[in-house]
């Protein structure tokens, strides 16, 4: 593969719901540019995009992927990204090296939940947009309905430059060009089935022209010249459309439509042809970015010009057992060669670089240089993981990286051989450098490794690939909820520790308060009021030791107490049989004495939540709330969302992600903290306290 100058490269990041056909895109783009000899198929699991052993077994993309394709002296690196919402940190990495976006819709579903999160991504980012609806070969296909849909859903933005043609008995047979006014019809030949150029049927001419003429007003809303000859009812030459749509696309005011069916290769060309005339290369779309010197703390500027000094931002990390480390990443600035030695700003090393590759899939193909624009990879380096800055250390900068999701969905990892501790942590650590959105956590009260991720589907691969790359088996369960006792009276007790065994024997006895500190976030407070030396002072520090060492594990289910004090008021002493020792059991025996009088209860742990959801979806979300013991505090409008702030006891949201998807078809989002702690019901501390007693037993 050749080297391409800044102008000749298109990042265009592939996004769309589960099923629509994004990898099929790329496949088909693969295959009908020449840069493959046969047509890989999702079904067969022999794509190029989708090559990790996880994506061929369950059919569909988890990771994102990079996919060069030559056409029109252009390299397009089409970014294949996964369309299930667990794998969102993935589409969140490819945005990051993405100029413009192609969002696939299928012609039979029309846009769904994922068109509309990508749509929003675009929204996000800025990002120019192309619309592909897909699957017009299916008996179900309904162009017209899909379009309706979408501007009804994404507004005038939409503009289809093509419309499909079909035959009297409704099959697709080809489509339409809006602006030129030709069609291309699909026909046999000695070399299968080939679109040639045809008319516009007689009956299809109103409905070709009643586009047109709506092409040629976005067109025209774009550029101040065109709008103004547009007024004065002079016709637009094509060339002037062409370029009033070209302005309007880059704006983001114009998202072109076409369609095709990419599975027969139907469309795949023209949709190429259009991404390198309409969709603009980095210098174009980002001529600049922001960044941090890293020397001075300024906000400087880099152009995206090859005689900048370089800088590029990693996007992705892929960790394999074998192959090792590789790291994708697009070229802000300046030049990147092999032999150079490269500086990672967040990681503070230097690394000097043998190879530089452009990935096609799992394919590595090594290039003398990448430029200004494109994207690339580097192989082993030793200290590189997603959103780091690789640059020259004489100029460093810092370029701002993606923001992943805070990942929701807890579970209690272990392995299932023994002695595979010490495996699941090192892999898990190498899997968290493939993917930032998972995290992993030791709860040093409970002893569980914590692994959280963005839903259950995200962790069950986590498992698959454990199992798979790293041979090892792991099991996933619910993490032990961290509940915690504390007392609501007050008591007096006497604790006397005597014991005689020949010689020397141990003499304890102490009178002890216990009663509510009035503060949950303490566990507890000593204090003591000791008169005429009924206890010697050599003694307080093992009373408190002995009330150090109680208070970690309650009378009720054997959690931690907080929210105590206990004052140390009186008790005796032997002057040869009384020790340290003797004291703290004493201690311990007025501690289960005393807390067990003193009305114990259990304190549950209430989280701060926060979801994000479409306002039609309020009620079934409040309603559930409700029913999970929660409180709603308010409710806030969030541009066309809602915001739901609520307390909700956290043993009440396993599992919370699955549920929210379910009430608002995938349109909903939370994100939850620690509050504080407060008393449980009576049925939930009693069910508390069985669960411990059989564990117990068992």
């Amino acid at each position: 593969m050749r080297t391409y100058q800044t102008g000749e490269v298109r990042n265009i990041v592939i996004l769309g719901h589960s099923g629509c056909g994004k990898t099929t895109v790329t496949e088909s783009a693969l295959f009908y540019s020449g840069a493959t000899k046969r047509f890989g198929k999702v079904g067969e699991g022999n794509t190029v995009s989708d090559y990790d052993a996880e994506e061929i077994k369950r059919g569909v993309s988890i990771q994102t992927s990079v996919v060069p394709v030559e056409w029109l002296d252009t390299k397009i690196n089409f970014i294949d990204t996964p369309g299930y919402f667990d794998f969102v940190g993935e589409v969140k990495s490819a945005l990051l090296a993405a100029d413009a976006a192609l969002i696939v819709v299928s012609g039979k579903s029309g846009p769904e939940v994922g068109t509309e999160k990508a749509w929003d991504y675009c929204e996000e980012m800025k990002l120019p947009r192309m619309i592909l609806v897909n699957q017009m070969d299916d008996d179900n296909a309904d162009f017209n309905r899909t379009l309706g849909q979408m501007r009804k859903k994404f507004g005038k933005a939409i503009a289809p430059f093509q419309i499909p043609l079909r035959d009297d008995d409704g099959k697709f047979i080809g489509f339409i060009n809006c602006i030129e006014r030709y069609a291309r019809i699909i026909q046999d030949s000695k070399d299968g089935k080939i679109l040639v150029d045809s008319e516009v049927p007689e009956m299809m001419e109103g409905e070709v022209e009643s586009l047109r003429n709506m092409l040629v007003e976005a067109a025209a809303e774009s550029d101040d010249e065109l709008l103004e000859k547009y007024f004065n009812d002079e016709e637009l030459t094509e060339e002037e459309i062409y370029k009033g749509l070209h302005v309007g696309i880059l704006a983001g005011t114009v998202a072109p439509v076409l369609c095709g069916a990419v599975t027969l290769g139907y469309g795949i060309k023209v949709l190429m042809n259009c991404i390198v005339k309409y969709l603009p290369p980095s210098n174009e779309c980002r001529p600049s970015v922001e960044c941090e010197d890293i020397k001075t703390g300024d906000i400087v500027e880099r152009k995206c010009e090859p005689a900048e000094p370089f800088a590029a931002i990693v996007f992705k990390t892929i960790s394999d057992p074998y192959v090792g480390r590789l790291n994708l990443f697009k070229v802000a600035s300046g030049v990147i060669k092999k032999d150079m030695t490269i500086y990672n700003v967040q990681k503070d090393t230097e690394e000097r670089i043998a190879h530089v590759y452009v990935c096609k899939g799992k394919e590595l193909i090594e290039v003398p240089e990448i430029q200004a624009g494109d994207i690339g990879a580097l192989s082993k380096l030793s200290n590189t993981s997603t959103n780091d800055t690789l640059t020259v250390k004489d100029k460093a900068v810092k370029i701002e990286g993606a923001d992943f999701p805070a990942p929701v969905h807890a579970m209690a990892i272990k392995p299932k051989g023994k002695g595979d501790e010490d495996k699941i942590s090192a892999a898990l650590v190498k899997l968290r450098e493939e993917d930032p959105t998972i995290k992993v956590d030791v709860d040093k009260e409970t002893k569980q490794t914590l692994v959280y991720g963005i839903g259950e589907q995200h962790l069950d691969i986590l498992l698959s690939k454990l199992k798979n790359k790293y041979k090892i088996e792991a099991e996933l369960s619910e993490p032990i909820i961290p509940y915690r006792e504390t007392i609501k009276a007050k008591v007096e007790v006497r604790g006397k520790y005597k014991k005689q065994s020949g010689g020397h024997g141990q003499f304890g006895d102490v009178l002890m308060s216990f009663e509510p500190l009035g503060d949950l976030s303490k566990s507890y407070e000593f204090e003591e009021k000791i008169f005429g030396g009924s206890v010697p002072k050599q003694y307080f520090p093992a009373v408190e030791k002995g009330i150090q060492e109680c208070v970690l594990s309650g009378v009720l289910a054997g959690y931690p107490v907080v929210g105590l004090k206990a004052v140390l008021l009186d008790g005796s002493y032997h002057p040869v049989d009384s020790s340290e020792m003797a004291f703290k059991m004493a201690t311990s025996m007025a501690f289960k004495e005393g807390l067990t009088r003193a009305k114990p209860t259990i304190l549950e742990p209430i989280v701060h939540m926060e979801v994000v959801a479409p306002e039609k979806y309020m009620g079934d979300i409040m309603g559930d709330i409700n029913k999970r013991r929660g409180r709603i505090l308010k409710m806030d409008p969030e541009g066309k969302n809602m915001r739901i702030i609520a307390e909700v006891p956290e043993s009440e949201i396993f599992k919370y992600c699955t549920d929210l998807r379910s009430m608002t078809q995938s349109r909903g989002e939370y994100s939850f903290y620690f509050e504080r702690y407060e008393e449980a019901p009576a049925e939930v501390q009693q069910a508390v306290i069985d669960k411990k007693k059989k564990e117990k037993e068992a």
